[in-house]
Formats: structure tokens, sequence, C-alpha cells
């Protein structure tokens, strides 16, 4: 679905995309984390149909990642959606901008964990999404240090927002990083996948 931000005057979005394959604790950590932290008023889950960086191989269908999805964010704050499908973009830039296009008067922040910072400077237009929205960055395990030491993080470093302004964020204009602590939670969807496919063997 494509979800609407509600107000006219703009409501505070957090935007969590990924693959989702499946969802986990730790995604809704994260987002939990950013509701209160960034003062958003919802965080939307962008389930891709399918990431450019990732392999095809064990990728679960579209409708069987988002209903997984719905059942782990249990918040009424946390969103699931499939609007890449709906909008037709491959690319988070794309998706992104579409975005902006659709919703003027919202005020979008760019949510991702730390191990994702690692690879951002892969991502197709990476500094063209440093430059359309605010970023906040949450800490995983083995990435909360290392992270901020690679291509992107040095770049985005002369634009980072003090934690004790993570508040403001939402209200900073891009680009305007912000390298937020939460909860180290060590799940991940390459481990969860693998355990299951240990029970199925």
């Amino acid at each position: 679905m494509i979800p609407s931000p509600g107000s006219p005057l703009g409501l505070r979005i957090g935007l969590l995309g990924g693959s989702f394959n499946p969802a986990h604790a730790a995604h809704r950590e994260i987002s939990l984390t950013a509701l209160h932290r960034l003062k958003l008023d919802q965080v939307w889950w962008l389930v891709s149909p399918q990431n450019p960086l990732k392999s095809t191989s064990g990728m679960a269908p579209l409708e069987q990642r988002l209903a997984e999805a719905r059942r782990v964010s249990a918040h009424p704050r946390i969103l699931v959606t499939d609007i890449e499908s709906r909008l037709g973009t491959r690319y988070t830039a794309d998706t992104l901008a579409a975005l902006r296009r659709h919703y003027p008067q919202t005020r979008f922040v760019w949510l991702m964990g730390a191990d994702n910072l690692a690879q951002f400077h892969r991502w197709q237009d990476w500094q063209g999404i440093a430059q359309m929205m605010p970023i906040a960055v949450l800490d995983r395990p083995g990435f909360n240090l290392t992270a901020p030491q690679n291509p992107a993080g040095q770049w985005l470093s002369r634009f980072r927002v003090a934690r004790h302004d993570a508040a403001a964020l939402a209200d900073k204009p891009a680009p305007a990083f912000l390298l937020l602590k939460s909860k180290l939670n060590p799940l991940s969807a390459t481990a969860i996948r693998q355990q299951r496919g240990k029970r199925q063997a």
C-alpha cells in the first residue's frame, strides 16, 4: 500500500528500507528508538521487491515478507508498505525522490543501521540520498564504531548532528547526519534464514 502521511501540515516520518527477508526484532527496536529519540510521528518500513545489492537466491516472495513484517512490527506507528513496488522504483534514491514529490510537506528522515552505512557508498546516488533528507544511523553489533570510517561515513561526518539535538533532526536541512545509540540486538535476517534452513534440513 501507499500510506497517507495525514495532516497537510506535514508529519515527521522515518523511512526504513530493506528486503526484510525476514523482518525481525532488531528492525522493530531501531524503529522504536527512532520514534522516541527523533520525535517522529511514524516510521514506514519500505519492503523492497528486490535489493539491487543482494542475490535473488533465498529471497522470499514479497507478500510473505510483507505479512511477516506486519506481524513483527506490532506497533500502531510503524507502517509496513510495498510502496517501492507500487511506485515502480528500483533504487532508494528514486524511491525517496518520488516520496518527496508525493508528500512535499512531510518531513522525512532516512533511517539505517550502521551495518548498511558500511556499504552506503556502493548505493546508487548515495550522495543524492544524503542531500534529499536527513539521515539517522543507528548502531548495530560490530559496526557501531567502525562504520563512520568507511567512505560514506567520512563524507557524511562533516554534516554530523550532535546526539543531544536528535529531536530536531527532522527539521534540519539536508545533508544532516546523526549517529544514534540503540539497543544492540544481534539478530540479523541472514542469521535467521540460516537457522531456519538448519531446522528444515
